[in-house]
């Protein structure tokens, strides 16, 4: 299991909401470039970068802060927020963007998720966002009568790379991820699935390596990391099964 560091863009800011909330915001740099830098150095071996104002205006915005983030870093970027064509798939795919993550298209236009699945084999990453288990869309504002685990099915033979599934209930809240949602979508697709909202702290990494048992094979996390809840060195050398002091 890896731990990928997560930064969400807002107004070329580094920030995080509570709960996908925009009047919730903390603003914790001026710089995503050079948050993506730290991230790298404390040993990440991918980061999430989330344009926030492209998930709202669906295109995206932030462009000037993803290049500077692709143009500082080697380690691999997955891109979301405002992915809604192939065009910008291909825009993202041509700056450098290791992975694509497709959110309310998955939902709005499961066909273009397909073909871009085709076009660009391995990049895409179809996020689902839940509510009480139904998927949101539109930048978390409206929740759909779909549920999350069977949105996931829909894709199962499309060659998605991965599933980045979010608890919006616990994202930005340090509440600790939903086990038993993750453990649900992970069992429900044969698609490695990543954990994503509520993890506090480094119990938190550990509470989740059983589930790397039925198909998760990462976590992202922001909050934690940028309050110093959680260390990053300590949560990648837990998420590998290395020993940290006297603990594993």
């Amino acid at each position: 299991m890896i731990v990928i560091p997560a930064i969400d863009i807002r107004k070329g800011r580094c920030v995080r909401l509570l709960q996908g909330r925009m009047d919730q915001e903390t603003v914790f740099s001026d710089d995503p470039a050079a948050m993506a830098i730290r991230w790298a150095g404390h040993g990440a071996e991918m980061l999430h970068v989330v344009d926030l104002d492209g998930a709202v205006e669906k295109t995206p915005c932030n462009l000037d802060s993803i290049r500077s983030i692709l143009g500082s870093v080697e380690v691999p970027v997955q891109v979301g927020g405002g992915i809604r064509s192939l065009e910008v798939i291909a825009m993202y795919a041509d700056m450098g963007v290791d992975r694509l993550v497709i959110g309310t298209e998955a939902i709005r236009n499961p066909k273009m998720v397909k073909e871009a699945c085709g076009e660009f084999p391995g990049k895409i990453v179809v996020g689902i966002d839940a509510k009480d288990g139904m998927v949101a869309i539109e930048g978390w504002t409206e929740t759909t009568s779909i549920r999350a685990a069977d949105l996931a099915r829909r894709f199962q033979d499309d060659g998605v790379a991965a599933i980045n599934f979010t608890d919006i209930h616990r994202d930005g809240m340090q509440t600790g991820p939903n086990i038993d949602e993750t453990r649900r979508m992970a069992e429900a697709v044969r698609i490695p699935v990543v954990a994503s909202g509520g993890v506090s702290s480094i119990d938190d990494i550990r509470r989740l390596l059983p589930l790397e048992a039925v198909g998760v094979v990462g976590v992202i996390t922001g909050r934690a990391l940028y309050s110093g809840s959680l260390d990053l060195r300590e949560a990648i050398a837990v998420a590998a099964g290395k020993k940290v002091g006297n603990i594993t």
